[in-house]
């Protein structure tokens, strides 16, 4: 049985007296230094590429090189962005840990897929939000929390649980509740959500747009039912809470009908197939073998992609359609 902690099982003694090092203030890092802070957690800040150093010192925070971090604190959590993390990592991260230290990451990707390899007299965890970090922040202020999920991948001091449960407490989430997983788990669950589920989705919504207009309906009409209402949103989020059937249920019964009765139309074992195709590919690290190299040519492939999608006149509709939804979204304050 997989286990979900809860507040009931983070005890924050387990960090006081220690400082908690974050390495990079992006919105991920800024959320967890201020989430710290405020549990009582005493928190020192490195921006691993300077960017955002002036908006972290206004905010309070002792501001040290990454070197000094990693030297005066026994929990590193190293939150920049997974394209340059394993070069902060290996230049200047690994050549000052300590015996029993405690290297935390946001996600798995880097540990999973071999391009970070901590030393064996560490300890290693992760605390991976299944949220933006900007929601990390709000939902902390809200005290609604936010789920994540949970994972030690090396104990080396023989108390990473411990700690690694008591950070999830003060960072909020175990507030909604944390779920234990292992390192490849999660790095392979975030790839395949982003490459299975989330093109499907925009597939989709594009299917439809296009279908509906060439049939003659308002574009405006078309994009703010699909998805600019919001109407979905709030129907995923209901079911986040009690179920899809339950949300489901509070549907009409002509809803309840049509989305049932019309089911099966759409099982296609072409679909399944691609999924599995996917997750092989994730699985077995050519994915993240393809980014690598992607990434080191300097993105060519997805600056061309992204050209070609923004070239849709789809998109110039739905810019259209969100000017008349919200017509002050593009005036400028006093």
């Amino acid at each position: 049985m997989t286990m979900v902690y809860h507040e009931e099982h983070g005890d924050l003694s387990y960090l006081s007296g220690m400082y908690v090092g974050i390495i990079g203030y992006g919105s991920m890092g800024r959320s967890a230094a201020l989430n710290l802070r405020d549990s009582g957690v005493q928190v020192v800040v490195s921006e691993a590429d300077t960017e955002r150093s002036g908006l972290a010192r206004s905010e309070g925070f002792p501001m040290l090189s990454t070197e000094e971090v990693v030297k005066r604190t026994g929990i590193i959590m190293l939150l920049v962005s997974d394209e340059i993390m394993p070069e902060v990592y290996l230049n200047q991260v690994s050549p000052h840990l300590k015996r029993h230290d405690m290297l935390v990451l946001c996600n798995a990707y880097n540990v999973a897929f071999g391009y970070i390899e901590p030393p064996p007299f560490v300890d290693v965890g992760l605390i991976a939000p299944r949220t933006l970090g900007d929601a990390v922040r709000a939902r902390y202020i809200s005290r609604e929390g936010f789920y994540s999920f949970v994972a030690v991948g090396q104990d080396a001091s023989g108390h990473a649980w411990p700690v690694v449960l008591a950070l999830a407490k003060a960072l909020g989430s175990l507030r909604a509740g944390a779920v234990e997983i292992r390192f490849e788990q999660e790095a392979e669950l975030d790839l395949f959500i982003q490459q299975a589920v989330l093109p499907a989705f925009h597939h989709i919504l594009i299917t439809a747009a296009n279908l509906l207009m060439q049939h003659g309906y308002p574009p405006e009409a078309a994009l703010t039912d699909l998805y600019l209402s919001g109407e979905f949103t709030d129907y995923m989020a209901r079911a986040a809470q009690i179920g899809f059937i339950e949300a489901l249920r509070l549907t009409s019964l002509t809803s309840q009908y049509g989305v049932l009765s019309r089911f099966e139309r759409f099982e296609e074992s072409k679909l399944e197939r691609v999924m599995e195709i996917t997750l092989e590919e994730i699985r077995a690290g050519r994915f993240a073998q393809e980014w690598a190299k992607e990434y080191s040519d300097g993105i060519p492939r997805l600056k061309k992609l992204l050209k070609n999608r923004e070239s849709m006149e789809l998109w110039e509709m739905e810019q259209q359609t969100l000017d008349l939804l919200y017509p002050s979204r593009n005036e400028n304050p006093g």
